[in-house]
């Protein structure tokens, strides 16, 4: 009779908690997916170690190559709450592909990185297939991607995403503000929504206000308030890129994170400042809501959210009728904004008594 203790239970990875079989499952569900975003260049086919773009393939002769890379910040969690994954996807790819057309780059492909506890195929199949919505719209090819399952590290049904995306412009044709000049002036795209920036607040009023995020919001009693707070983000990239390409637009700024007061310095040169007139265009409903629950001051909104517009569009006076005609046919929503002018570079951005509720005249002011 031997005295050796019992033979120990194998380990296995599935015991640890991470399902190879349901990675597997899930790169085969979302194949049609990807395939379904091929272009000229890509054949967005999964499975291999990285993904081949073809630049002569899309039609580039001396190109530049433009990254960003991007995620969809806490936004993510009012998501994973109430169990709405469809957007999310759109929006990784907005938030990326949005920081390229305002530097006059076409997006060509994405890779997408999805971090979760534990796989569930159907969750990650509905957030991958927001992801591939979005390259669509955005006309890129989603041409690979990494989908990592680390238990302890994501506690319950929680994941996290990140994108990245590559795009070109020809040689000398990138918008770098280095045309802006004083007199032209700002148009402003129409936002769908607060986009992906200022969730982190938006939640915490959430919480101390009450919401109740499943029923009619009050300000739009045809939709639920959670669903108008995750309206997937804006995808400028098809109306902007042929005027772009025309060479009628200066500069063009993403107004994400630091809102109207802090992106559109980013794209102007020395000596030049951006004049907002926030009585230009009507405030949404949704962030009138926003302000008021918060009582947030003009400046705060100015700095925390989009206010309604999503991109900033700098023309010349000459070319700025031509351009709002056909943005406008092309889908969106166009407002005169602002001017451009010699001074300090930055922006400032001001109303009128009773705009965006300040109670008299106001103006905030940041230096780029």
């Amino acid at each position: 009779m031997s005295d050796a203790e019992p033979t120990a239970e194998p380990y296995t990875y599935a015991k640890a908690g991470v399902s190879i079989a349901a990675g597997n499952a899930l790169v085969k569900a979302i194949g049609p997916l990807a395939r379904s975003t091929a272009r000229p260049g890509a054949d967005a086919s999964l499975g291999g170690f990285g993904g081949f773009f073809d630049l002569k393939a899309a039609g580039y002769r001396d190109p530049l190559l433009v990254a960003a890379n991007d995620g969809v910040g806490t936004k993510l969690k009012l998501a994973i709450d109430h169990d709405r994954h469809d957007g999310v996807g759109i929006d990784l790819v907005a938030m990326c592909v949005n920081d390229l057309i305002v530097q006059g780059a076409e997006p060509l492909f994405f890779l997408d990185y999805f971090a979760t506890g534990r796989l569930e195929t159907g969750v990650a199949e509905r957030v991958i297939a927001g992801i591939a919505r979005g390259c669509i719209e955005a006309g890129c090819a989603l041409i690979g991607g990494e989908t990592a399952e680390m238990p302890g590290m994501y506690s319950g049904g929680d994941y996290d995403l990140a994108g990245f995306c590559v795009g070109a412009v020809e040689r000398g044709e990138a918008l770098t503000g280095g045309k802006v000049a004083a007199g032209d002036l700002i148009l402003g795209l129409a936002s769908s929504g607060v986009h992906s920036n200022g969730f982190s607040l938006v939640r915490r009023l959430a919480a101390d206000k009450g919401w109740k995020l499943d029923r009619p919001a009050l300000f739009d009693q045809e939709r639920i308030l959670v669903q108008t707070l995750l309206e997937p983000t804006r995808i400028y990239v098809k109306p902007l890129l042929p005027v772009v390409r025309g060479g009628r637009i200066n500069a063009l700024a993403h107004i994400t994170g630091g809102g109207l007061l802090e992106n559109i310095p980013r794209v102007l040169p020395d000596g030049l400042h951006a004049l907002i007139d926030a009585d230009a265009w009507p405030q949404p409903r949704l962030m009138a809501f926003l302000q008021a629950q918060g009582n947030i001051e003009p400046e705060e909104m100015a700095r925390t959210f989009n206010c309604g517009i999503g991109m900033a569009v700098v023309v010349s006076e000459a070319a700025a009728d031509e351009v709002t005609a056909a943005l406008t046919e092309a889908g969106e929503t166009v407002f005169r904004i602002g001017r451009i002018e010699a001074g300090d570079k930055g922006c400032t951005v001001s109303g009128s008594a009773g705009t965006w509720s300040g109670r008299s005249g106001w103006s905030a002011t940041h230096h780029g």
